[in-house]
């Protein structure tokens, strides 16, 4: 027979079980999954990876819900530039984004015929591969992917499309606090250059920076639950990759 006091202590274990992964997930460290083609060749559909919540500090975004406990940002870490950054979309300060930092406070950037401009100064990049396919939806791009190097040596490979790519831009000025964005599937990515949809991003929308993949399935191949189809659903070579 099942006593009150058993039903009592369950709920007490799943009740302190619940406090002791919220602590967790908003302190030290938080699952995220990539649902979009904007970060390849990166990050896949279908990544699983962590994040770690204190690499910048804490604000109300660290939390479940962002729920208004307390203003602005506390034990902050300045971002680097090239650090993957899991944040909340200024437009709703709601929706979790995943992108490349390329932009400090106070930087300008701009595309100039395709290329991207850091104060001033073309980004270095290299060829890595002419004829590449990247995801974008449901469709194929057709791209080239480079090499690219920050000023403070940071490299990460970024794609191009081959056919029509994001050529000329306004030079964009990062404001005091905020941070520009962008993803490395450069044609296929909402990011900073479009300011009504995401835009300069605030330091306290920050949530984390990306560190290491720990699964990762390709669902257009099957559910993972087709345990006999693993060998093609289940990219096992991109298990506790570290993202660069």
């Amino acid at each position: 027979m099942i006593t009150k006091k058993f039903m009592s202590e369950n709920i007490k274990t799943i009740f302190y079980a619940l406090i002791i992964a919220i602590f967790i997930r908003s302190i030290f460290i938080q699952p995220f999954y990539i649902p979009s083609s904007s970060m390849e060749p990166n990050l896949l559909v279908g990544d699983r990876l962590f994040v770690t919540k204190y690499t910048y500090g804490y604000s109300k975004h660290s939390f479940p819900f962002s729920p208004p406990i307390f203003n602005g940002r506390f034990l902050f870490s300045t971002p680097n530039r090239g650090d993957v950054v899991v944040f909340k979309t200024p437009s709703d300060n709601r929706t979790d984004y995943i992108k490349r930092l390329i932009g400090l406070p106070g930087d300008t950037i701009q595309f100039i015929d395709g290329d991207v401009y850091l104060n001033n100064n073309q980004i270095l990049k290299t060829i890595v591969k002419k004829k590449m396919k990247n995801f974008c939806g449901d469709n194929e791009l057709s791209v080239t992917t480079f090499l690219e190097k920050l000023p403070n040596g940071k490299k990460y490979k970024a794609s191009y499309s081959n056919q029509i790519t994001f050529l000329n831009s306004v030079k964009f000025e990062v404001p005091e606090e905020h941070y520009f964005f962008l993803g490395d599937n450069r044609d296929c990515s909402k990011d900073s250059r479009f300011i009504s949809e995401v835009g300069y991003v605030h330091k306290n929308n920050l949530v984390g920076k990306a560190q290491f993949l720990f699964f990762s399935s390709d669902k257009k191949k099957g559910s993972i639950f087709k345990f006999w189809n693993w060998n093609k659903i289940i990219r096992f070579d991109r298990f506790f990759k570290k993202i660069i």
